[in-house]
């Protein structure tokens, strides 16, 4: 990957539903080169897919949680069946394993606070071996982007 490939996935970034002739221009390309690049790009798995950017309170999921999880054992059989099971619920649209204190964040996003407890009580307890949760609410976002930083 190059200086003009990270050019193009930062367009992209920016803006999904560019034409290739309005991203050949922006990076400053002729758009047969340009697609070529893209198309490489899809298919080395560079860019992994195309997505809506969506405001989460007009969908109706007005409340953002990061959840910090910490499990009783870390052996490979409790490892897998958290992560397995936290993959299958559709609330966290994020999961890390951390480093710290904690092994896991979680973003999650539910419409009020009795969904965040059904979500809570329902999905996360059953899982099992948790020997901790830390949940912070999210009250404002200073800022919010899905476009890379530039590489130095």
């Amino acid at each position: 990957m190059d200086d003009k490939d990270r050019q193009i996935i930062r367009a992209l970034q920016r803006d999904g539903r560019m034409t290739n002739q309005d991203l050949a221009a922006a990076v400053n390309l002729s758009p047969s080169p340009c697609l070529r690049r893209v198309r490489n790009l899809e298919r080395n798995a560079i860019i992994q897919g195309y997505s809506a950017d969506v405001d989460a309170s007009a969908y109706g999921l007005s409340i953002m949680v990061f959840v910090r999880i910490r499990l009783e054992r870390h052996n490979e059989a409790d490892v897998k069946n958290f992560e397995s099971r936290v993959r299958m619920i559709d609330e966290v649209l994020e999961c890390h394993v951390m480093t710290g204190a904690m092994d896991y964040q979680l973003r999650v996003l539910v419409p009020d606070l009795e969904a965040y407890e059904d979500f809570i009580r329902n999905r996360i307890h059953p899982i099992g071996g948790i020997a901790s949760i830390d949940t912070s609410f999210v009250y404002g976002t200073v800022k919010r982007t899905a476009v890379f930083p530039q590489s130095r």
